[in-house]
C-alpha cells in the first residue's frame, strides 16, 4: 500500500505541474463514489482569468449571444455559412428515424424524426480563440469544429467562455467539441497528459449561471459487415456516437473564475459531461443531475479524470437504469475541491468508479452507491460505512467530532447502500460518530486497506475490467433432483438456477449454501433480503453476494468510530433501533 500511496502522490504531482509523461502504468488500488463538503473547496489547479459577468473586455476574444430569433456576433448578425469563425445552420447531428438495421445500434428510444431535428440551430465555432457566450436557445446546439487535421495542430484551440448560457438540446449533446487539438497524441496506457495544452476548454465565468440541457446521439455506422445471411452487422466502425449532455471528443478542461463563482448546471437525458480522452475540473461549481453517468471518459485504460478544484455535485437520477457519478475508463484522481457524487439507486454502480485506479489525495469527498472499486487514500483519512441494508434517499448524515458537533452533513437523495466521507474535516486518531436523521449509526469497525470490490457491489469483476451483472447459469438450465432435505452439489464455478427468476426455497432461518465466490441470483431489481443489522455471510478471505471483498475484522457493533490513517471501513452498519 505505501507503494500504491507513492504512485498516487507522484501521479497528482504530475497533473499539476504539467508535465507531459507520469507513469501510471502500477495502477493504485482504489474506488471510491461522491462528494461534498460544508467548506468552501480550495483549489490547487493553476487561476485561469476569466470575465466577469457581462464583462467582455478579454484580449480578442468574439462575443457570441444566442436566442431563439437569431445570433449576435460581436454585435452583429450571424452568418448562415461556413465562410465565418461563427456560422449557424440547421445541419445538427443526430439519430434517425426510420432507419433500418445497417444505420446504427440505436432503438426507438434513441430516435428522432428530421422535422425535430430541423428545429435547431446550430451554432459553428469554425476557428481558434476565446468566446464569450450568453443568451438563451430552447433549441440549439454549440459546436465547435476546426476541421480533421485540427487534433494534431497545437493552436487549434477554442476557449468557450459560459458568461450567462442556457441552451436545450432534445436530440443532441447542447454542447460539443468535435475537432480541435488532442494534447495526449499517443494516448498510451498509464500516461498522464499535460492538459494546459488541450484543444477544448471550458470557463465558468464568475457570477454567472449557466444551464445545459442536453440529449444524445446513439452509435451511427460509417461502415459495417454483414453475415452471410445479410440480416445482422457482424462487425462495424463508428461514424457517430456522442453519449453526454456537454461532450468533447477530444481532452477537456473545465476551470472557473478568480472567484470560482461561476455556476454550470447540466440536466442530461443520458451522461452528463463526457469526455473521449481526458478531463481536468480546475474550479467553477458544476451541479450535474444525469440519467447516466455523471461524468464519463471513456478511453479504456487511457482516459485520467482528474478533480483539482471547484465544487462537483453529481445525482443519477436512473432514468436509464443505470450509471455511475464518476466513470473513468482509465484513472480518477482527486487532489482537491469538493465532489458529491450519488450514483443509481437501483444498479451496481459507485458514486466513483474507474477501470485502473482511484487515488484520494486531497479535497472533500462525499459517495454514495452499491459498489465500490478499490480506493487509494494518500493525505486524508476516508471512512467508509457498508450498511447491512439498503438506506432510503432523503436520510441525512451528519458526522460529528467527540464534542458532537457536526463536521460534515449530506442528504443523500438515492438508495444506496455505502457511504463514503473523507475530507481535511477528519483527522487520524481522532473519535467520530454518524447520525442518519438523529439517530446513531452503529457499525462494526474493520481495517484499513482495501482490496477487490467492496460490499454494496454487484457482481464480480471480469477479465478487463467488465462487471458481470447476471451470475453464470447452471448446466441447460436444470436443477439436479436431490434426496430430500440435500442440497443440489454444483460442479466449481456453476450455481442451482431457481425457476422463472425465483429464489430457491431454503428451511427457515437458513441460507443456499454457495460454491466459493458464488452468490444467489435475485429476481430483476429486487435486493435480498437480510435480518435487521446483519450482512450476507461472506466466504473465508472471498467476495461476498455483491461482489465486495470483506477484510474488516470481525468486532461488536458500536457508534464511536477512531479513524486510523487511510481507508477505514465500518461493516454492518444501521441505525440504531
Amino acid at each position: 500500500m505505501r507503494g500504491k500511496k507513492l504512485f498516487c502522490a507522484l501521479l497528482a504531482a504530475l497533473l499539476l505541474t504539467g508535465c507531459a509523461q507520469g507513469d501510471l502504468k502500477d495502477p493504485a488500488e482504489t474506488a471510491e463514489s461522491a462528494a461534498q463538503a460544508t467548506d468552501a473547496p480550495e483549489s490547487d489547479a493553476p487561476e485561469t482569468a476569466a470575465p466577469e459577468s457581462g464583462d467582455a473586455a478579454v484580449a480578442g476574444a468574439v462575443t457570441v449571444q444566442v436566442s431563439d430569433d437569431g445570433v449576435l456576433v460581436d454585435g452583429e448578425s450571424a452568418g448562415a455559412g461556413p465562410e465565418g469563425a461563427v456560422y449557424t445552420a440547421h445541419d445538427i447531428v443526430y439519430y434517425e428515424a426510420g432507419r433500418d438495421f445497417t444505420y446504427g445500434e440505436g432503438t426507438a428510444a434513441d430516435e428522432h424524426t428530421a422535422e425535430e431535428a430541423a428545429e435547431h440551430t446550430v451554432v459553428h465555432i469554425a476557428a481558434p480563440g476565446t468566446y464569450i457566450l450568453s443568451g438563451s436557445m430552447s433549441r440549439g446546439q454549440i459546436a465547435v469544429d476546426l476541421g480533421e487535421d485540427a487534433k494534431e495542430d497545437p493552436d487549434a484551440v477554442v476557449t468557450l467562455v459560459l458568461n450567462g448560457l442556457d441552451v436545450t438540446c432534445s436530440v443532441a449533446p447542447a454542447v460539443i467539441f468535435y475537432n480541435v487539438y488532442e494534447c495526449d497524441q499517443a494516448g498510451d496506457q498509464g500516461d498522464a497528459p499535460d492538459l494546459a495544452a488541450a484543444g477544448a476548454r471550458v470557463v465558468i465565468a464568475d457570477g454567472t449561471e449557466n444551464n445545459i440541457d442536453g440529449s444524445y446521439v446513439a452509435r451511427i455506422y460509417k461502415s459495417y459487415t454483414l453475415n452471410e445471411a445479410g440480416t445482422a452487422v457482424t462487425d462495424s466502425k463508428k461514424l457517430h456516437k456522442y453519449d453526454g449532455a456537454f461532450y468533447s471528443k477530444m481532452s477537456m478542461t473545465v476551470s472557473g473564475g478568480e472567484a470560482g463563482t461561476g455556476v454550470l448546471n447540466i440536466t442530461a437525458e443520458n451522461e452528463g459531461l463526457d469526455t473521449e480522452m481526458h478531463l481536468a475540473i480546475d474550479g467553477g461549481v458544476i451541479n450535474i443531475v444525469s440519467g447516466n453517468d455523471g461524468i464519463n471518459c471513456n478511453e479504456d485504460n487511457v482516459s485520467v479524470v482528474t478533480v483539482n478544484g471547484g465544487s462537483v455535485s453529481i445525482r443519477v437520477s436512473g432514468d436509464t437504469g443505470e450509471g455511475d457519478g464518476i466513470d473513468s475508463n482509465g484513472w480518477l484522481v482527486i487532489n482537491g475541491g469538493t465532489v458529491i457524487a450519488q450514483a443509481c439507486s437501483n444498479s451496481g454502480d459507485g458514486g466513483i468508479d474507474a477501470e485502473e485506479a482511484i487515488c484520494l489525495n486531497g479535497g472533500t469527498v462525499i459517495a454514495t452507491g452499491n459498489m465500490l472499486d478499490p480506493i487509494t487514500v494518500s493525505d486524508p483519512c476516508c471512512a467508509l460505512f457498508s450498511f447491512a441494508r439498503r438506506q432510503s434517499g432523503g436520510t441525512r448524515y451528519a458526522l460529528t467530532g467527540s464534542d458532537g458537533s457536526e463536521l460534515m452533513t449530506f442528504t443523500a437523495e438515492n438508495d444506496h447502500t455505502y457511504l463514503l466521507m473523507t475530507g481535511p474535516a477528519l483527522t487520524a486518531g481522532e473519535g467520530y460518530a454518524l447520525y442518519a436523521d438523529g439517530t446513531p449509526v452503529q457499525a462494526v469497525p474493520g481495517g484499513g486497506g482495501m482490496g477487490g470490490r467492496m460490499p454494496g457491489g454487484f457482481g464480480p469483476q471480469m477479465a478487463g475490467g467488465d462487471r458481470q451483472e447476471e451470475p453464470p447459469e447452471a448446466p441447460d438450465g436444470e436443477q439436479p433432483e436431490m434426496p430430500d432435505g440435500e442440497q443440489p452439489q454444483m460442479p466449481e464455478g456453476e450455481r442451482p438456477e431457481a425457476p422463472d427468476g425465483e429464489q430457491p426455497q431454503m428451511p427457515e432461518g437458513e441460507r443456499p449454501e454457495m460454491p466459493e465466490g458464488e452468490w444467489p441470483e435475485m429476481p430483476d431489481g429486487e435486493w435480498s433480503e437480510m435480518p435487521d443489522g446483519e450482512q450476507p455471510e461472506m466466504p473465508d478471505g472471498g467476495f461476498g453476494p455483491w461482489g465486495g471483498q470483506q477484510d474488516q475484522a470481525a468486532g461488536e457493533l458500536t457508534d464511536a468510530f477512531t479513524l486510523q490513517p487511510g481507508m477505514n471501513q465500518f461493516g454492518s452498519a444501521a441505525p440504531a433501533a
